[in-house]
């Protein structure tokens, strides 16, 4: 009986050993998991501004009459972003001829070669953490940036 006792003894002391150690680690592995949700709500976050900006890019880049819509590229950066709260965007288009000159972007500009249009979108947003980590910004600021030549 002896025996049966002192093996009795040694696995609930071994049970008691598994409880403290889970006990040190769980925290540890929480905050692990925690972070790692973030991290990957950052990255969504980040991914989602700039397939806004995209967006705007590609509406914009369709031909020489939507690349001079500058409200109509923003409509569709901010309509593609529609689960980003606060997302801006600003829209441009830049001439320039072929052969390296400067344009204005009027018709009878670029009179040795032809006309380029480039479309850009830029778009802002502002991540905000769902816990706030000490030395970690409870938000971060995260812009996008798209350029794309238009069709002529």
């Amino acid at each position: 009986m002896r025996a049966a006792t002192k093996i009795a003894r040694a696995l609930s002391a071994d049970k008691g050993q598994a409880l403290a150690e889970m006990a040190i680690i769980a925290p540890l592995l929480l905050l692990l998991l925690i972070g790692l949700v973030e991290v990957g709500r950052y990255a969504n976050f980040s991914i989602l501004v700039s397939n806004a900006a995209r967006a705007g890019v590609q509406y914009g880049a369709q031909n020489l009459v939507t690349a001079a819509d500058n409200t109509g590229m923003q409509n569709a950066a901010t309509a593609d972003a529609q689960n980003i709260a606060g997302l801006t965007a600003a829209a441009t288009h830049v001439c320039k001829c072929a052969d390296g000159s400067a344009s204005t972007c009027l018709p009878t500009d670029c009179t040795s070669s032809h006309r380029l249009v480039y479309v850009q979108v830029d778009t802002t947003g502002t991540f905000a953490s769902l816990l706030h980590f000490a030395g970690i910004a409870p938000s971060l600021t995260i812009t996008g940036h798209a350029v794309m030549r238009a069709a002529q």
